[in-house]
């Protein structure tokens, strides 16, 4: 075992005696007050435009799977909070990102969708670009006259791959450190080992204001309750926070994890280390089943075009390719998943977003026991208030309180 995957090992085998001891003991961790935030923060035009741009346009953004670009010639395009985007994969192997803007006159290069391919023409006018982002060939370029084909390939995006995901950051001029950004997470997400999965499954639900979906996958405390006629009676509603800077995993002290003192540690199964619901700021959410097979549930959620809508792209992804059998079941618990989101999730969120619209409430309540959901609401307003400078530095701090924690 190399010893960046034995330091995650050591990492998620204290967290997990961290729950048995909680579950042994039949307490959580508590907040020391409960928080209130502006019920404004949901649908404040301005606070919104705030964040897509301070937030959204600013951080590296978990926009493709390494699983949906396996080959040279893979490529992924879609769009952004607005931004065009195409990802690539090149003969090098390495994944590259660019604005999907033609430098003629701005058209969109590549269609939303996936596929393969070494060269993208212009459907404008045919301009032709190579998956590395050059410039080609101008068609009939003896009559558009003499131009440097070198300087006008498409703008490239910062993008980096680890762990199997591919983060994107949404300025061309970004020179946020996509490491610091991460805080060390990425070594706990690698245990997953995503880059050898197999996506089976994907749709979108549109959704209330980004930060109420958002909220949602950072509580359990609704389990029981919200979704008592699906998976909620069999779900803890108390839950465990483990940090790294902003992105958070988690976890409940269930009653069946001290089971596992009966075994030895190192023989602790992967699922049962890395189960519960690994959350990426400020838009990921990784949440483990099983369903004839070890599968996760990725969702990417984004701002909508008013601060009332959101989208969430789910991805259902399998640890090993299923048989037709296995997909069966894997497609019955998706589509179990998306009645949740849809029809639980955020069907309560609409209700919820047109409530808050009223005006009656002026803060809502995050209780002690929600912990992550206070965490993500400090990191939200904190780096709004940051120039760039500011941020980077915030974030080089954040990972290196990361890698001195234990848990």
């Amino acid at each position: 075992m190399g010893r960046e995957r034995k330091a995650c090992r050591e990492k998620l085998v204290a967290m997990t005696l961290h729950a048995i001891a909680h579950s042994k003991q039949g307490t959580v961790e508590q907040c020391a007050e409960i928080a209130r935030i502006p019920a404004a923060d949901y649908h404040d035009p301005d606070r919104f435009q705030r964040e897509v741009d301070g937030l959204f346009k600013r951080l590296p953004l978990m926009l493709a799977l390494s699983a949906e670009l396996r080959k040279a010639g893979d490529y992924k395009s879609m769009d952004a909070c607005g931004v065009p985007v195409l990802i690539t994969r090149s003969e090098d192997g390495l994944v590259r990102a660019f604005v999907n803007m033609c430098s003629h006159r701005g058209s969109v290069v590549v269609m939303p969708g996936s596929g393969n391919a070494t060269r993208f023409s212009c459907p404008y006018h045919a301009w032709t670009y190579d998956n590395q982002g050059g410039l080609r060939a101008v068609f009939a370029a003896a009559d558009f006259g003499s131009i440097d084909l070198a300087r006008h390939g498409l703008t490239p995006l910062p993008v980096a791959e680890r762990a199997g995901l591919i983060w994107v950051s949404l300025d061309p001029r970004s020179t946020l450190d996509v490491d610091d950004f991460l805080c060390g997470y990425d070594d706990m997400l690698a245990a997953f080992g995503f880059e050898d999965w197999h996506l089976v499954a994907r749709a979108e639900v549109a959704g209330p204001n980004w930060k109420i979906a958002y909220d949602g996958y950072l509580d359990l405390y609704h389990l029981p309750i919200l979704h008592k006629d699906s998976f909620g009676p069999k779900m803890p509603h108390q839950a465990l926070y483990h940090a790294w800077g902003p992105h958070q995993a988690v976890g409940a002290a269930s009653p069946l994890l001290p089971k596992l003192e009966e075994i030895p540690e190192d023989q602790w199964p992967d699922e049962v280390l890395l189960g519960g619901v690994w959350t990426i700021f400020p838009h990921v959410s990784i949440a483990s089943f099983d369903a004839g097979g070890r599968g996760v549930l990725i969702s990417q959620l984004f701002p909508g075009e008013t601060p009332q809508e959101s989208i969430t792209i789910q991805s259902y992804l399998m640890a090993q390719e299923p048989n037709e059998e296995e997909r069966k079941e894997a497609a019955k618990q998706f589509e179990l998943l998306q009645h949740v989101v849809r029809e639980e999730d955020y069907a309560t969120g609409l209700r919820q977003q047109r409530a808050l619209l009223t005006g009656a409430k002026s803060h809502v309540l995050f209780g002690r026991n929600e912990g992550g959901g206070q965490r993500f609401h400090r990191w939200v307003k904190r780096l709004l208030e940051l120039d760039d400078d500011e941020l980077a530095k915030v974030f080089a701090k954040a990972k290196a309180k990361a890698e001195r924690s234990v848990v």
